[in-house]
């Protein structure tokens, strides 16, 4: 494989991803004083809680900046359109995508100083952030990032499997409004019923295009070297795995949720 690292690289990449570590800093503090100031449940919640709740402001904002840049880049940008005849897909970038793993020094560089942080958090308050299956995807995650930064192999599939970060929010607002003690409320229900759809579309419909999209340009997909030829075939799916574990999980709640809310209705009682 030949490493895509330059002396500007050398520099770059480095403090890119401070840039992403300090960002997610930032954002946590700023989620912080803004609860503390805005939310009267905020001063009710635990000490871990406290920080759960912080910790997911910053996972929001990487969700928000990752799903846009990565719709951007593959959806409108026409970067990886088949039209375009100047290289194979599996070998395009640009700045962007470049940018979205860390590459230059922009508002949109945090992935991998967001997964650095959030995985560095996550085993420094192991179990209480999440248990062994959330280390394992963001192991994943940050394996794929970086091996597609220094391949400059293919950007789209990484760029398709961080689209997926756009259910975070929902995800995120489910959580808050649980601590919050805002389960029986109609946002809970609509946020729940946005999850499911986003969930569905963001993280199921959206894998089987990713396989099609493979199966169809496997040519170009064997061209890679072998190390990035193996980890495409084997990360990808075990990603999709544990999409599918956590949308029936997700299935279960929304079922659980509507047949709360219609007996709450049933009796009078909803907000």
């Amino acid at each position: 494989m030949d490493w895509n690292i330059g002396p500007e690289e050398q520099v770059l990449w480095p403090a890119s991803v401070l840039a992403g570590v300090g960002m997610c800093g930032a954002v946590y503090e700023t989620t912080r004083q803004i609860s503390y100031r805005c939310f009267k449940c905020y001063d009710e919640l635990s000490p871990m809680q406290k920080v759960e709740w912080n910790n997911r402001g910053f996972s929001t904002f990487h969700a928000l900046v990752a799903a846009a840049v990565s719709f951007y880049v593959v959806m409108i940008s026409g970067l990886f359109s088949e039209d375009v005849n100047n290289s194979i897909i599996i070998d395009r970038k640009s700045w962007l995508s470049d940018s979205m793993f860390g590459h230059t020094c922009i508002s949109v560089q945090v992935s991998i100083g967001y997964f650095l942080t959030d995985l560095a958090m996550i085993l420094w308050y192991f179990p209480s952030l999440g248990g062994k299956e959330f280390l394992l995807h963001h192991g994943l995650s940050m394996y794929a990032i970086c091996l597609a930064l220094f391949s400059g192999k293919a950007h789209m599939y990484i760029l398709m499997v961080l689209f997926t970060e756009a259910t975070t929010p929902f995800v995120n607002l489910r959580w808050y409004l649980d601590v919050a003690g805002q389960k029986t409320h109609r946002l809970y229900l609509c946020n729940g019923l946005a999850l499911f759809v986003g969930w569905l579309v963001a993280r199921i419909i959206l894998f089987v295009y990713f396989f099609g999209h493979m199966y169809f340009h496997f040519d170009q997909v064997k061209s890679i070297f072998a190390l990035g030829f193996y980890s495409i075939m084997t990360v990808p799916p075990t990603i999709a795995v544990m999409n599918v574990f956590w949308f029936w999980k997700i299935s279960k709640g929304m079922v659980k949720t509507l047949c709360k809310s219609k007996a709450l209705t049933g009796n009078g009682k909803t907000d």
